[in-house]
């Protein structure tokens, strides 16, 4: 049997296993990848290892695992165990790069510089929900009129409040463009916005906002989000819950704080000592 129907065996499996579409999208392209490198040789462990060698070249550490742990789902699968590969070891980092943090002046940025247009709303709704940018789906015109989404993601269902403010953006665009009822935000065949739609039009903000591109991307708004949330209320365990993790670890990573905000109370520390 090729590569090629041992890749469409594993997207099924993926599919009657009920994964999320952007769990197989990545994982098929991350398999493909693998499959790139190896340039039709067979698939041994010698040639696994040079692929993770190939990856930790040319990625971040965290990045290189994603893919490894698509690629060892695969290898189980097509009966080739013994040629899994162990992730690379990370130390828990404690605070998060500011480079990639999108700050509470730069998403104002963003939303002053798309003015009143529909990736404005969709950045605002992602942001003001922290909402995974596959959900977005459920905002629906009677989800708005009621002020809460039902949300199913990774066999999960979970109720979203959509805040007041939120609902006074969107009831004026959903009568402007004669949604009445199901998915606001869609395509012009009708189909909702997926994440490539999202991207492209945020991208195309960042020089007109005067922000990095490389901290503008549907997830980081829910980062936003999450750290906005626990800068107020300090409560893990139910910004685990808004966010759909089941584990408060998770959560965790998008609390963390900035290099330069875990250097300030350091610096506070040292202070108190020096009293």
């Amino acid at each position: 049997m090729n590569d090629t129907a041992e890749i469409k065996r594993f997207q099924q499996l993926m599919i009657v296993e009920e994964k999320s579409a952007a769990t197989i999208e990545k994982y098929l392209r991350d398999i493909r990848c693998f499959y790139d490198f190896l340039m039709d040789r067979p698939i041994g462990k010698r040639e696994t290892i040079a692929y993770k060698e190939h990856l930790t070249s040319r990625y971040a550490p965290a990045s290189v695992n994603s893919m490894l742990v698509a690629l060892n789902c695969f290898l189980r699968f097509i009966g080739r165990r013994d040629c899994c590969v162990k992730p690379l070891r990370v130390q828990r980092q404690i605070f998060s790069r500011e480079d990639k943090e999108l700050s509470v002046r730069e998403y104002q940025q963003l939303i002053k510089a798309a003015k009143n247009t529909r990736i404005s709303l969709v950045i605002q709704t992602i942001c003001g929900t922290g909402i995974r940018v596959s959900e977005l789906q459920y905002i629906t015109a009677e989800a708005v009129r009621a002020g809460k989404a039902v949300v199913n993601c990774k066999n999960k269902t979970r109720v979203i409040f959509i805040p007041t403010s939120i609902q006074k953006l969107l009831k004026p665009y959903m009568k402007k463009s004669g949604i009445t009822a199901g998915t606001i935000f869609v395509t012009k065949s009708g189909k909702p916005l997926n994440r490539k739609n999202i991207w492209r039009d945020m991208k195309a903000l960042c020089e007109r906002a005067g922000v990095s591109p490389n901290k503008v991307f549907p997830h980081n708004l829910r980062h936003l989000f999450a750290r906005a949330f626990y800068s107020l209320e300090k409560d893990i365990v139910r910004l685990a819950d808004l966010l759909g993790h089941s584990s408060v670890d998770t959560t965790r990573i998008y609390t963390m704080e900035t290099g330069n905000e875990h250097r300030c109370r350091l610096e506070r520390v040292e202070k108190l000592l020096m009293t």
